[in-house]
């Protein structure tokens, strides 16, 4: 993999919660709310430890 793999992968389709707005969130038909997807921050149960 190069070096910014994940950097390519963010530009090209966005993070997490981007992606869920748009797919399945606020931003489509659906309107379903995070839930237990949110971050943890966020009363979720979502997180991701830092890429290094």
């Amino acid at each position: 993999l190069p070096k910014d793999w994940a950097v390519q992968i963010i530009k090209q389709v966005g993070n997490y919660g981007e992606v869920f707005e748009r797919n399945i969130g606020s931003g489509s038909d659906l309107k379903i709310e995070r839930g237990l997807n949110a971050l943890w921050t966020n009363g979720g149960l979502q997180y991701a430890p830092p890429v290094r």
